[in-house]
């Protein structure tokens, strides 16, 4: 749950978690995704004050307490997603001052969540290298909304990492002398990143690219798909993919609200995994670009670990580049 409340893949939404105690294991420093809380509120249906971890250093009331998130429990989180699931995503919010036909008709009044560019609220200012990057070919990262597990795996194959924010164009990637390029997850509707998919455009025939989640939506578009939002979305750590390569059905953790068209791919991009629970696209590559997406999460934070493979064959990709 910490990792959940530090993605900003959440930002500009309210989480509902359906295991119904949450909070058991306190929360540490060492499992932040990023460097604030993500998600405009959480909803749970017990939240644990009593947490019992070695690694633990603050309960999950008084780390939301501290960081400012509003919280609710007390309610049938079960019987809530069940709706979600039956009407789809909708609109929500958490009052504590409000009769409900007064939070109602705020609530009419704010910004539809399709509408807004989440990505320009969580992406990095300014570039940074990642302090424990090694001294490996160098990885720009392109900061949609990245979670520093993905930076961790990186440097973890001995990958020197830059992040950028997410306007950067193409000419300034390329400043910096990459090896590889890495098209991060991120929150909102992938039809706000024109910018992003320009530049993956001219990347892809110039280096190595690797798109995760929000990345691979991005990349997609750059070749002629198109996206459309789920009814309720992928969320959750226990999705199967088929990978049409190999036959293998892998586990895999997913977070997101839309997800890619492929009637429209051109140039040569083709499917590569999909989804075993609604047949959406879970992947693309390129038979002659040196170029790999998926629509799942292989930092597995949290999740499972099955795919980190992935990153040891960008680090192969990158190293052949750099030779």
């Amino acid at each position: 749950y910490q990792q959940i409340l530090t993605d900003p893949s959440y930002a500009g939404q309210l989480v509902v978690m359906t295991f119904p105690h949450i909070g058991n294991y306190g929360t540490s420093a060492a499992d932040w995704e990023s460097r604030s809380v993500q998600p405009a509120g959480l909803v749970v249906r017990e939240a644990g004050l009593r947490p019992s971890h070695y690694r633990n250093e603050e309960s999950l009331p008084d780390f939301l307490t501290r960081t400012g998130v509003v919280a609710m429990t007390g309610i049938d989180t079960r019987a809530l997603t069940r709706r979600i699931r039956t009407a789809g995503v909708i609109m929500g919010t958490i009052t504590t001052d409000e009769t409900p036909p007064e939070a109602l008709e705020r609530l009419r009044g704010e910004p539809v969540y399709d509408d807004t560019d989440f990505v320009l609220r969580v992406t990095t200012r300014e570039p940074y290298r990642w302090p424990e990057s090694g001294n490996g070919p160098r990885i720009v990262v392109m900061d949609g909304g990245v979670k520093f597990n993905i930076m961790r795996e990186l440097s973890a194959r001995g990958c020197e990492v830059v992040v950028v924010p997410a306007t950067t164009n193409a000419e300034d990637v390329l400043a910096w002398d990459p090896r590889g390029v890495v098209f991060s997850p991120g929150p909102g509707d992938p039809v706000h990143q024109s910018g992003m998919v320009r530049a993956a455009r001219l990347l892809v025939e110039r280096l190595p690219v690797l798109g995760i989640c929000l990345g691979h939506q991005v990349i997609a578009r750059a070749f002629g798909a198109s996206t459309f939002k789920l009814k309720f979305g992928h969320r959750g750590g226990n999705h199967p993919v088929h990978d049409l390569q190999t036959g293998r059905v892998r586990i895999t953790s997913q977070n997101h609200g839309y997800a890619v068209d492929p009637d429209g791919l051109r140039d040569g991009m083709q499917v590569s995994r999909v989804n075993l629970h609604d047949g959406t696209v879970e992947g693309l590559w390129h038979p002659e670009l040196r170029l790999r997406t998926v629509q799942y999460h292989p930092e597995a934070a949290p999740g499972p670990w099955d795919n980190r493979e992935i990153f040891d064959e960008f680090a192969e990709l990158v190293r052949g580049a750099a030779s």
